[in-house]
């Protein structure tokens, strides 16, 4: 996302230019402009939501290759930590972390495990308290697959389309990427049993068919990976201080040990790459007093990282409850007004196909730009929401694939 390319710009201007060598594209936001959106004259600020579009893998193999390229940086391969070496106080402090293959010293010990962490089993083994993690329900599973541009081919869009479209009944998207490949995925209630099929990628292909724009996408597409299911993605964060005072000093964490949120809004390379930024700073300006430095790196987890988890929090809580309604008949979400101090995600994405203010409030929240409570209370951004629901109720980004169209293809012969 836009947040991601400037900090890359910023503080890693090798890499960035690396991953433009290594095939990655550039999307300006006047590329996701949508055809229901009529003033598309450009705006100032416009640069600053500029997007990447990469594969993951892409990504990454160029930020190991320009890692590995540092004099003072040595990769342990296939070397196992099995904890953390810490010097008994109130808090403790670390050391270091043991391994299979011996014990390694260290002025600071960074978490970057992944959602997976056992950090807190570490810091339990070490007499510290351990961290203060918090989740909420994401619901969903994902189907995916990977794509190439078959030579020659026609494109229906630009190579840079993005596009996701929350559907009655499941989500659908579609990705540009790196090097003429695209990323198409499925994302149904992961209670949804009725899904369960796309794993075959017959069916996977049957259910994209039946929306209009992914069919014209897959006739110029030739697969390049399996469909890869994806499930128990939940948002969660995990903080290293509590009551003011941190489980451990000497330990400070990063990346998806931090905090993860829902794939669909692309929003952890960006949140990743910016608590590396942050951490930089901090031990520039704190040194080795490991206390302030434990401070100041949560009071930057509140103001970088919490303010993105609670809002995927509450995206993903209103999309929950408008499925389980359509498709369990459960009670009805409550809609939300038009004509309150504030908008939602929901309502400033329906408005954003028809209204300039409007979209570039949405993209400053894709984007990352700034925690997304400015964008929701921006005078002018509601203002121009709620006139524009009044005239425009319904996301008309794509047409609705006929329900008994779907349902036969997710029960379509898979061999």
């Amino acid at each position: 996302m836009a947040r991601c390319r400037q900090l890359l710009i910023e503080h890693l201007p090798d890499v960035y230019e690396q991953l433009l060598d290594a095939g990655v594209l550039q999307a300006p936001v006047a590329t996701q402009m949508p055809p229901t959106l009529t003033d598309t004259t450009p705006r100032p600020g416009d640069e600053q939501l500029t997007m990447l579009m990469t594969r993951r893998s892409t990504f990454d193999w160029v930020l190991r290759r320009a890692v590995i390229r540092q004099p003072r940086v040595s990769l342990r391969d296939r070397v196992t930590v099995t904890g953390l070496v810490t010097i008994s106080g109130e808090p403790p402090h670390v050391t270091g972390v043991r391994t299979k293959e011996g014990d390694l010293s260290a002025d600071l010990v960074i978490d970057a495990a992944g959602r997976r962490s056992p950090i807190d089993q570490w810091l339990k083994a070490s007499g510290a308290r351990t961290s203060a993690s918090s989740w909420a329900e994401c619901g969903v599973a994902y189907f995916s697959r990977h794509y190439r541009l078959r030579e020659g081919a026609a494109l229906p869009a630009p190579l840079t389309t993005r596009i996701v479209a929350a559907l009655d009944e499941f989500m659908v998207g579609i990705w540009g990427a790196d090097n003429n490949t695209m990323q198409l995925a499925v994302a149904p209630l992961a209670m949804d049993h009725r899904f369960k099929t796309l794993r075959y990628p017959e069916v996977f292909s049957a259910v994209l068919c039946t929306i209009p724009i992914f069919a014209k996408w897959l006739d110029v597409l030739d697969p390049i990976t399996e469909v890869y299911p994806m499930g128990g993605v939940h948002n969660t964060i995990r903080r290293l201080v509590l009551d003011g005072v941190p489980v451990a000093t000497g330990l400070t964490a990063i990346g998806d040990s931090v905090c993860t949120t829902n794939p669909t809004l692309g929003r952890g390379l960006a949140l990743a790459l910016s608590g590396a930024a942050d951490l930089v700073n901090v031990i520039d300006q704190y040194g080795d007093d490991w206390m302030a430095q434990a401070l100041a790196m949560d009071e930057l987890v509140a103001e970088h990282v919490l303010p993105f988890y609670q809002d995927q929090a509450v995206i993903d809580s209103a999309r929950l409850a408008m499925l389980r309604h359509t498709i369990f008949d459960a009670p009805a979400p409550a809609a939300p007004s038009i004509g309150s101090d504030r908008v939602t995600f929901t309502q400033l994405r329906t408005a954003a196909l028809f209204d300039p203010t409007a979209f570039r409030g949405l993209w400053r929240v894709m984007g990352m730009i700034g925690p997304p409570n400015e964008v929701y209370t921006d005078p002018q951004i509601v203002a121009r929401t709620h006139a524009t629901l009044r005239d425009h109720d319904t996301d008309l980004s794509i047409v609705q694939p006929p329900r008994e169209l779907w349902l036969a293809a997710l029960n379509a012969d898979h061999g």
